[in-house]
């Protein structure tokens, strides 16, 4: 990977360290965390919140978001006076991002009854659903604490932003659950991307929205930003529905789409083209969901999608919604180093 993103990347995880410390937890970070707790509270107690979490963040993930973030305050501040501090506050923020996502994963993790993340049991699995709920639920508001020292007026604005955002999350988290609870349902191409620019798409445009406004971007540039970010979300989303059905993602198992339900597009695409193999991938996704991932109907549902160009098909759009983004974001902050470090960042990976 480039250098710039390595230096950028380190400071990100120690900003993240920091805002989820090693046991025992500093008097000031519990401060922070919880207020004043009596001292009946011990760090068992706070434990099991923290190190579930800490665990599946450490655990591994491409950090992209945050570095995303970094790189539209970079490109909002170019010619600020405060360049340096604004830069400087958008590392400290960026919890809010990474930490969000991965409460989201704990929680979708259950939703899906998905087994494995980053190739370790799920934290429902390796703690119990109780404990996971729990914990994932504690760190969307964990998440905000980062925001405790931003001035009055930031602060209030990126609240506004974190709140909207994760109505906005859990609203396409609910039309993703509706249709992979219901083998017989399937949902219209335009009802899938307008599910994933939610669900997916709403953490790109949190850190693009927070970093362009912590960086000193107009409105209109945190909304254009915002905009192009989401599409940047759906195609990495359409991106990982291709690999889960080809070479599995890392720390699952391949197929395990199938085996959850999920009706990602390349299962849209295929009914699209091939109407008469609704009924069979309806009973391959039934048979999977009995069965399990070892089922025979996991590969058979993957030789249909192969076989129709679904895929193909698929990936196609999945690289024109990031080139187009890309070439957006640079049209925003023309000739600066943030921008041209997104694009090459998005087309790396």
């Amino acid at each position: 990977m480039n250098t710039h993103f390595t230096s950028r990347l380190e400071k990100i995880e120690a900003v993240l360290r920091e805002n989820l410390p090693e046991i025992p937890y500093a008097s000031a970070w519990k401060t922070k965390a919880f207020g004043k707790t009596d001292s009946a509270v011990t760090t068992e107690h706070i434990a099991e919140l923290v190190e579930p979490c800490k665990i599946l963040v450490a655990s591994g993930g491409k950090r992209w978001r945050p570095l995303f973030a970094v790189l539209c305050a970079e490109a909002a501040s170019a010619s600020a006076e405060n360049r340096n501090e604004r830069i400087a506050q958008a590392y400290a923020i960026t919890p809010l991002i990474e930490f969000v996502h991965t409460a989201s994963l704990i929680h979708d993790d259950i939703e899906d009854g998905a087994d494995m993340r980053r190739g370790k049991p799920a934290v429902h699995i390796s703690r119990g659903i109780d404990t996971a709920l729990n914990a994932g639920s504690w760190l969307y508001f964990q998440a905000a604490a980062c925001l405790q020292d931003v001035e009055p007026a930031l602060k209030a604005l990126l609240y506004d932003v974190l709140m909207t955002e994760l109505r906005r999350l859990h609203l396409g988290q609910a039309m993703d659950i509706s249709w992979h609870k219901d083998n017989a349902k399937l949902p219209l191409v335009e009802e899938y991307l307008a599910m994933t620019a939610l669900k997916t798409g709403t953490l790109a445009s949190l850190s693009a929205r927070c970093g362009v406004l912590i960086g000193g971007g107009t409105a209109q540039q945190a909304d254009q930003t915002a905009e192009a970010a989401a599409a940047i979300g759906v195609g990495f989303q359409i991106r990982d529905d291709i690999i889960n059905l080809t070479t599995g993602n890392a720390g699952k198992k391949r197929g395990d789409d199938i085996v959850e339900g999920k009706k990602s597009l390349p299962v849209l695409y295929h009914i699209q083209e091939r109407p008469e193999d609704f009924e069979k991938l309806a009973a391959c996704f039934k048979q999977a969901a009995a069965e399990g991932i070892e089922s025979s109907a996991v590969e058979k549902a993957i030789t249909f999608l192969s076989a129709g160009g679904a895929l193909e098909k698929a990936s196609v759009k999945s690289r024109s919604l990031i080139a187009d983004a890309c070439k957006k974001i640079e049209t925003l902050y023309p000739g600066t180093e943030g921008a041209a470090l997104i694009t090459e960042l998005f087309s790396a990976m």
